[in-house]
């Protein structure tokens, strides 16, 4: 993984005491809220409904062992003692004091961490597939790109102030575990028919108010060339990016208001334009970094043979662990999603418990996935049975990857300012509610995404099974909407019909299952059979 060079710790640490007098002038009186608002996005802390929330970046995911101690250690001291890790592969707290919040951001500085440019209208942390370098399938680990990405954004000064915030993804796989086709830019690292590595560009996707799919605007960009493809992508939005509407500032607008072969024709011409300024994409850079990424010393001979014999153990291989590049071995997937639990909650303890477990099993690295989970990239087969162990004492051995259970789940009204209606209550009594019936089992790949509001950080949207929270006259109401994926085989979800309570959205996830069961053929995913049968089944099991 990447380590901090002198250059970076210099501007983060310069960063921290540039916050810690803006935040003693707000303690002080010297500046309002108007003027401190923006500074305090800038470093990544929001004012919810009964606190601040800081936000803290792990770019692509990716952390060691020192560093997760470090995030336990802020949850105890500053927190209430757990964090929330996000589908962006970040790390929220949300009880934090501004009195204490420049002394997190000196003690994330410590272990080469930062909250820099997790929020306000810029880019954003930079995310990836969360099986980067141990994946099968994957034409190149393109968590070096992403971190070329990283270093090139960060404190950019035309990019500081875009028009709306900013996300960019980067996978090198056709399987696409990032949801990469529903960021503002999309990037896929591919190979063309002469062996030769490009990136493909897709541009103008996203959630909200307006979901959109990125279209692709260029299948071939040379990969030395891919920071200045994504500059002029840039500037061709912060030019004429919206600012007098922020519903409508997003990129995905742009690119639908002009048109993709438009907007592909200015940014085509803006990229000549850089190019025949004589801008150079840092080649050496990328060649620097990619040092830091290079495979761990696997075990030429290790043993591909897992004792099956425990049956709780043999369901948690089968459903958490996911095939890995070097022989004997896998990637381990920690389910922070226990029934009745909270998405994407550990407790410092349980961040303890993981860290040391990476040390002890994965080469001391750990990932946030865009799941709300944490995976342990690379386990020895042989070492498997040990690791369940251990996660099963502790509260983190759920079997149920990509299951019903296995929900995606924003913070809602409990915690979030923007939000309309709960999330983590209506995602507690569905896990609870498929583990009674035992159906979780049967129904196989169910991808379940639960949004409090219209912004969509629960991602609804891609959801096999949506749910969106809504205000309906001060009441909490929930629409339900089906089909949706943000694999490979990206759509966008449909809403069934009129909302429900929040006792009547469980009851209704649970008809569009039964539906599911009934209709389903052989092989078929819930997504696969809802494509080939349609909305109508559904509807009228749940309307009549």
């Amino acid at each position: 993984m990447y380590k901090y060079d002198t250059y970076d710790q210099a501007m983060v640490d310069a960063r921290v005491e540039e916050f810690r007098d803006q935040a003693r002038r707000r303690l002080e009186g010297k500046l309002t809220e108007d003027q401190f608002k923006p500074l305090r996005l800038m470093n990544g802390l929001y004012l919810q409904l009964h606190a601040y929330m800081l936000r803290v970046a792990i770019p692509y995911g990716t952390l060691d062992s020192r560093q997760m101690h470090a995030l336990a250690d802020i949850a105890d001291k500053y927190d209430r003692g757990y964090g929330h890790f996000t589908t962006r592969q970040n790390i929220q707290y949300n009880w934090i004091r501004l009195e204490d919040a420049a002394d997190i951001l000196a003690d994330l500085a410590k272990v080469e961490m930062h909250a820099i440019q997790t929020s306000g209208n810029c880019i954003r942390n930079i995310s990836s597939d969360h099986f980067a370098g141990a994946a099968a399938d994957e034409v190149v680990d393109p968590r070096p790109y992403a971190e070329l990405l990283r270093q090139w954004s960060s404190f950019h000064p035309e990019f500081s102030y875009l028009p709306r915030k900013f996300k960019i993804a980067v996978i090198a796989s056709d399987t696409d575990r990032a949801a990469m086709r529903l960021h503002d830019i999309g990037i896929q690292i591919v190979q063309n028919d002469a062996g030769e590595l490009g990136a493909a560009f897709y541009v103008g996707g996203g959630m909200g108010r307006t979901p959109m799919i990125a279209p692709c605007i260029n299948d071939f960009v040379p990969l030395d060339r891919l920071v200045t493809y994504a500059e002029a992508c840039l500037r061709v939005y912060n030019r004429y990016g919206r600012r007098d509407n922020k519903y409508k500032a997003r990129i995905k607008i742009l690119v639908h208001e002009l048109g993709a072969e438009e907007y592909t024709r200015q940014v085509e011409e803006e990229f000549a334009h850089l190019l025949e300024q004589g801008v150079e994409p840092p080649f050496a850079e990328l060649e620097r970094i990619r040092t830091f990424f290079e495979d761990p010393l696997f075990e030429a001979d290790a043993s591909s043979d897992i004792d099956r014999s425990d049956p709780d153990f043999a369901l948690w291989v089968d459903r958490n662990t996911v095939a890995h590049k070097a022989n004997g071995y896998v990637s381990a997937v920690i389910s922070l999603k226990p029934v009745g639990g909270i998405p994407g909650d550990a407790t410092a303890e349980q961040m303890r418990l993981m860290a040391d477990l990476a040390k002890d099993y994965s080469f001391d690295e750990l990932r946030v996935m865009h799941t709300q989970n944490i995976v342990l990239p690379h386990v020895r087969k042989a070492d498997l049975h040990a690791l369940w162990t251990a996660l099963d004492e502790a509260g983190l051995g759920a079997p149920n990857l990509d299951t019903v259970e296995d929900i995606i789940a924003c913070p809602g009204l409990d915690y979030c300012s923007l939000a309309n209606a709960r999330s983590i209550p209506v995602a507690q009594r569905i896990s609870e509610r498929f583990a009674k019936t035992g159906k979780t089992e049967t129904l196989g790949q169910l991808k379940l995404k639960i949004s409090g509001c219209i912004n969509a950080c629960g991602h609804h949207h891609a959801g096999h099974i949506g749910i969106l929270g809504v205000d309906r006259k001060g009441v909490e109401n929930y629409q339900l909407l089906l089909g949706g994926s943000e694999a490979e085989d990206v759509s966008l979800a449909k809403i069934t019909g009129p909302g429900f309570d929040e006792h009547g959205i469980v009851d209704a996830v649970e008809t569009v299952t039964t539906v599911y069961e009934r209709e389903r053929e052989d092989g078929e995913r819930f997504l696969d059979t809802y494509r080939r049968i349609g909305m109508n089944p559904f509807k009228e099991a749940l309307y009549g």
